[in-house]
């Protein structure tokens, strides 16, 4: 019988330390929360409680991609009111997404260090507050720092997500959980162009921009009155050691192999992902002289199907633990389908087919691709881990218009499919690493607990 004192789960507590004593209930750890009594798993594990948590957070992520496309559409307006070209227009995204990748390792410490259910409410209202802001911009520059507010506030979203459900949601969920969080995100890409649009034909982009900021930062308020079902510190209780590492050992965590790949996957990721949906209108139109509404309805199919593989995703994620096959396969067969498109084989009629087959495919591994971040992150450092990796998202996004943008304008519409191909083809690479290396670095953290 192992002694009372070594028992690295104490029946008392329901809790580890990094030096194996059980946390003793109510103490408060260095992030002033509380220890969880052994009764409060069979909450965590509850189907209500899950889907409440999966709920809040998802809605949470919706209004981050929401405000991430609400500039954009507005795009045609502002080049007549301000006089400035597209090129300043994308800058102004680019900033946006540079702010949101440098933000988001910071937000993750912060996250580890006060708590999600702070930092994510907060980072909601200074987004939505920094879109709010845009409609009262009398020039062109005045946007520039309102881009760069939206970028701070949007940097917390996926460390503060990731870390709530990695702590709260019963690990059987996780992979449906994971699914529906990408679900919601697809979603307020969809819907921001048709609010904003309709909103700015109607009252003008002004006052289009102030009404969803406004609603953005009561939806913020909302969420922090429900603060208590925003619980990450399951994770982190009992971890003394963790919250409070010195900048070499934080550094060292981020540097390692795993963490450094899994960055690199999301990199690529967003080349590819944010190239299709930036550029493969024009490109299309282009190799298939395709109808604008046509080629447009392509690129509506490519998401509706990402939005479907993505729900699959979330399934097959809970069913398996060869995370690497299902993130690598769906990236290889995104690949053969985006080549199929480039080949301009395809009848103009079947365009929309073989984008929402592509989508699907890519919108499938991301359920799957979390779950290989999760196994490569030690315990207590969900924040910083998944906002490192994450802003590797920000990279790419800020730095595809740049080369995409070159391609068409060297008349090569055909290489803004075989590019994106080759990037997805790239990502497979990352995920066998980010498997190999993954095991070993949760043993490790398992034999230190």
């Amino acid at each position: 019988m192992v002694p009372r004192g070594n028992n690295r789960r104490h029946p008392a507590s329901g809790c580890a330390t990094l030096s194996g004593r059980p946390a003793p209930a109510g103490r408060r750890s260095v992030t002033g929360r509380r220890g969880i009594l052994t009764s409060a798993e069979a909450v965590r594990g509850s189907l209500r409680r899950d889907v409440r948590i999966i709920g809040l957070v998802g809605g949470a992520h919706f209004v981050s991609h929401f405000f991430q496309l609400t500039l954009p559409p507005l795009f045609p307006l502002l080049r007549t009111d301000f006089d400035v070209t597209y090129v300043q227009l994308g800058l102004l995204m680019s900033l946006f997404y540079a702010s949101s990748g440098i933000g988001q390792t910071a937000s993750g410490f912060l996250v580890d260090h006060w708590g999600a259910r702070r930092v994510l409410p907060s980072g909601m209202a200074l987004l939505a507050f920094a879109m709010a802001l845009a409609g009262f911009a009398p020039s062109y520059w005045a946007l520039v720092p309102a881009a760069l507010l939206g970028g701070l506030g949007n940097s917390v979203f996926h460390p503060a997500d990731y870390s709530i459900f990695n702590a709260s949601v019963s690990p059987s969920r996780l992979g449906r959980a994971y699914g529906a969080h990408g679900i919601c995100g697809n979603l307020g890409w969809a819907v921001a162009p048709v609010v904003v649009v309709t909103l700015s034909s109607t009252i003008g982009w002004r006052l289009a921009l102030v009404t969803v900021g406004v609603l953005g930062i009561a939806a913020a308020v909302a969420l922090s009155t429900l603060g208590e079902a925003l619980d990450d510190r399951r994770e982190t209780v009992g971890l003394r050691g963790v919250p409070s590492s010195g900048w070499t050992a934080n550094v060292r965590l981020l540097m390692a192999t795993p963490i450094l790949v899994a960055f690199a996957y999301f990199a690529l990721l967003a080349t590819s992902l944010i190239g299709i949906q930036t550029f493969s209108v024009s490109a299309m139109v282009a190799i298939y002289e395709a109808p604008l509404g046509l080629a447009t309805g392509a690129l509506t199919a490519f998401l509706l199907g990402s939005a479907g593989g993505v729900l699959v995703g979330g399934f097959l994620a809970d069913r398996t633990s060869r995370h690497d096959v299902v993130a690598g396969g769906g990236m290889f067969l995104g690949a053969a389908a985006s080549l199929v498109i480039a080949s301009a084989a395809p009848p103009l009629a079947l365009l929309p087919v073989v984008m929402a087959l592509a989508g699907f495919c890519l919108g499938a591994t991301s359920p799957s691709r979390d779950m290989l971040v999760r196994a490569a992150t030690p315990p207590g450092a969900s924040g910083k881990v998944y906002g490192f990796v994450y802003s590797g998202l920000d990279l790419g996004s800020s730095l595809t218009p740049l080369l995409f943008g070159w391609l068409l304008d060297r008349g090569e519409p055909r290489m803004v499919f075989v590019a994106s191909a080759a990037f997805m083809l790239l990502t497979i690479a990352t995920v066998i690493q980010v498997r190999r290396h993954a095991a070993p670095a949760g043993m490790r953290a398992a034999a230190q607990r």
